[in-house]
């Protein structure tokens, strides 16, 4: 997956409207922000009690964020190089 695909998946997961791309490297580290508050509020929200149907969904947000962060970290990386 390039980059610039990455960035519009990232952006269409969070539904960020007003989402500048400035550069890659700096789009990528503003994301990944994102992207760690947004794994932090899903931990918070799963411990607290609701229902199993609406646990999974949390637990499959959770694991779909997690997956974009371990993404976004490879991604900074080659673009660090």
């Amino acid at each position: 997956m390039g980059i610039k695909k990455f960035i519009d998946d990232v952006v269409d997961f969070l539904e960020l409207d007003k989402f500048s791309a400035e550069g890659k490297k700096k789009s990528i580290k503003k994301l990944l922000v994102k992207l760690e508050e947004r794994e932090e509020r899903l931990r918070k929200i799963i411990v607290k009690k609701h229902g199993k149907k609406i646990k999974k969904k949390l637990k499959e947000d959770l694991a779909i964020a997690q997956l974009q962060i371990k993404k976004a970290k490879k991604h900074l990386e080659k673009l660090s190089k």
